[in-house]
């Protein structure tokens, strides 16, 4: 069920692309034109998503449970840190110098454009060297706590070693 509802949400999603014009870039850049021929039909699309988002976290949240999953997956992580800003100044430098983001470029896809494959194959190319960064990062850090003989600060109440701290593969 889980898989039919994924497919339904993604239906809705694609088709109000499709009909508010989003996957146009020329729409995307001229809602970033604010000091040219600004074009606010993409303010629009957002406050139509806020509209629909607000009152279903808020309905989800006081049910407690998911319709079609065992748990819902809240975000935890809700500071600003420094791949925050990192990924989000480059996300809206791509954003802003073609005029896709990722939901619209899968969807031109299907245009067969090469500027558009070419975007979508550099877009899933910057998310694999990420993960790989991410996980050698990881790798290497984990090898240099096991490397390191236990401190005092490693020690827990009443002399008990206190357990190392893997990072989650869900960060």
């Amino acid at each position: 069920m889980p898989i039919i509802a994924s497919l339904f949400c993604g239906l809705i999603f694609g088709s109000g692309l499709l009909i508010s014009g989003m996957v146009r870039t020329e729409k995307v850049l001229g809602f970033l034109d604010i000091f040219g021929a600004w074009d606010p039909s993409l303010a629009v699309v957002m406050m139509a998503a806020l509209a629909v988002a607000v009152p279903g976290f808020a309905w989800a949240k006081r049910r407690g449970r998911p319709l079609l999953a065992a748990n819902c997956d809240w975000p935890t992580k809700t500071g600003i840190d420094r791949p925050l800003v990192i990924g989000s100044v480059m996300f809206g430098a791509g954003w802003g110098l073609v005029g896709l983001c990722p939901g619209p470029a899968l969807e031109n896809l299907a245009t067969l454009s090469p500027r558009v494959i070419a975007f979508v194959a550099a877009m899933a190319g910057g998310m694999v060297l990420r993960d790989l960064g991410k996980n050698v990062h990881r790798s290497r850090a984990i090898k240099q706590r096991s490397r390191r003989p236990p401190t005092d600060d490693a020690r827990g109440f009443c002399g008990v070693r206190k357990p190392a701290i893997v990072p989650s593969s869900r960060e």
